[in-house]
C-alpha cells in the first residue's frame, strides 16, 4: 500500500510539470503582444514629446503675438485719449485766459489781486523794515559807543599828541609871498594896506585896554586857573608899522611894513629870549627895522592855553620895516626872517616853513 500511494504521489507532482509543455503553442501570441505594447508605449512617448514641443513654441509664439497686437491697441486708444485730454486743456486755456485779465505795469507797483506792493506784501514790507531797523540801530548804537569811550580820552583843552609841532612857524602879513606895487599908484598897494589894517582890528589901544598887564620877560602860568587872563599886546607898540600915524604902512614912501608873527602851540614856553631876525639874500645888505625894538617876542604871551581855555589870546607881532635905497628899487628883494636866541627850531631843511619864513618885495617908482 505504500508503494502503491507513492507512486501517485510522484504521478500528481509531476502532472504540472507536463502542462508547460501543453501551453507551449501559444509562446508566439504573448511576444507578439508585448511587442505591440513597446510599440504603443514609444509612440505615445513620442506624442508626448511632440506634444510638449508644440506647447512650448506655442508658448514662445503667444507673448509675441499679444506685444505685436498690445500696442497696436494702444496706438489706437492713445491717439484718441491724447486728443481728449488736448481739447480740454484748450478749453481750460481759454477759460483761464478769458477769466484772467492781462497784467499792466501798474501791477508791478500794486497789484490789487495779491495786495503787493512793489512785489512784496504788506506783511513781508513789515519783516524787511523790521529788521533793517533794528540792524542799523545796532550799528548806530556801536558807532557811539566807540565815539564815547574815545571822547573820554580826549582834553577838551590840550591835545593828546603834540610831537610833530614841536616848534611853531612863522607866518607874514600882507598874506602874500610875492610883494610887488609901484609906489607912485596908491591903487596899487591899497590891497596890501588894507589887509594890514583888518588884521590890526584885534590889536586896537581900546581893544586890548581890557586884557591884563603881565609881567615883562616872565612866562603866564595858570595852569590851575579855570579862566585864563590874556596880556595885552597893543597896535601902538608898532610905531610906524602901527597904521596910526602913517595910514599906507610905508608903501607910499617905498619903505613897507611886513608883519610877522609866530604860529600857536598850547604849552609852548620857549627857553631863552626869543627874536625874529631878518636877513637879505643878495649881494648888497638891506637896512631895516623893527618893532617892538630888536624884534624880540616877550615872554609873558607864553604858555598858550587853548582855544576853550584862552579864547581872547593874542598872539605877540613883531614888524620889519624895509628901509630901500634909490639902488633897491625896482629890484626883487629876497628876505628871509627866522626865530633866534631861543631853542626854537629854525633850520630844519625837511621843513622850510619851521621857524623861519622867506618872502620877496619889489618897489618901482
Amino acid at each position: 500500500m505504500s508503494s502503491s500511494t507513492q507512486k501517485q504521489n510522484h504521478d500528481q507532482n509531476l502532472e504540472p510539470k507536463q502542462e508547460p509543455d501543453q501551453d507551449q503553442e501559444p509562446k508566439p501570441e504573448t511576444n507578439q503582444a508585448v511587442k505591440e505594447e513597446k510599440a504603443e508605449e514609444t509612440k505615445n512617448k513620442k506624442d508626448e514629446t511632440e506634444n510638449k514641443k508644440e506647447e512650448t513654441e506655442n508658448k514662445k509664439e503667444e507673448p509675441k503675438e499679444e506685444k505685436k497686437e498690445e500696442p497696436k491697441e494702444e496706438k489706437k486708444e492713445e491717439p484718441k485719449e491724447e486728443t481728449k485730454e488736448a481739447k480740454k486743456e484748450e478749453d481750460t486755456g481759454k477759460k483761464e485766459a478769458k477769466e484772467e485779465p492781462k497784467e499792466s505795469w501798474r501791477d508791478s507797483i500794486y497789484n490789487p489781486r495779491t495786495g503787493e506792493f512793489m512785489g512784496r506784501t504788506a506783511r513781508s514790507w513789515g519783516l524787511i523794515l523790521l529788521f533793517y531797523f533794528v540792524f542799523y540801530a545796532f550799528l548806530a548804537g556801536m558807532f557811539c559807543l566807540t565815539m564815547w569811550v574815545m571822547l573820554q580820552t580826549l582834553d577838551e583843552n590840550t591835545p593828546t599828541y603834540q610831537d610833530r609841532v614841536a616848534s611853531p612857524g612863522l607866518v607874514i602879513r600882507p598874506h602874500a609871498a610875492d610883494i610887488s606895487y609901484n609906489r607912485s599908484d596908491p591903487t596899487n598897494y591899497k590891497q596890501y594896506t588894507q589887509h594890514l589894517h583888518n588884521f590890526l582890528q584885534n590889536y586896537n589901544d581900546s581893544v586890548q585896554e581890557r586884557n591884563d598887564l603881565c609881567l615883562v620877560g616872565e612866562y603866564t602860568d595858570q595852569d590851575t586857573e579855570p579862566v585864563k587872563k590874556v596880556c595885552q599886546f597893543k597896535r601902538s607898540l608898532l610905531r610906524q608899522c602901527s597904521g596910526l600915524s602913517d595910514t599906507s604902512f610905508g608903501y607910499a614912501e617905498g619903505k613897507p611894513c611886513i608883519i610877522i608873527k609866530m604860529n600857536r602851540v598850547i604849552g609852548l614856553k620857549p627857553k631863552g629870549d626869543p627874536l625874529i631876525n631878518c636877513t637879505a639874500k643878495g649881494d648888497s645888505p638891506l637896512k631895516m627895522k623893527y618893532f617892538p625894538p630888536e624884534g624880540r617876542l616877550d615872554k609873558m604871551f607864553f604858555p598858550y592855553y587853548g582855544k576853550n581855555a584862552h579864547p581872547d589870546y593874542v598872539q605877540p607881532l613883531v614888524a620889519v620895516q624895509l628901509l630901500l635905497s634909490k639902488e633897491d628899487l625896482n629890484v626883487e628883494q629876497t628876505v628871509e626872517c627866522k626865530v633866534e636866541g631861543s631853542d626854537l627850531l629854525n633850520n630844519d631843511e625837511r621843513d622850510k616853513a619851521l621857524g623861519r619864513v622867506t618872502f620877496r618885495v619889489m618897489v618901482s617908482q
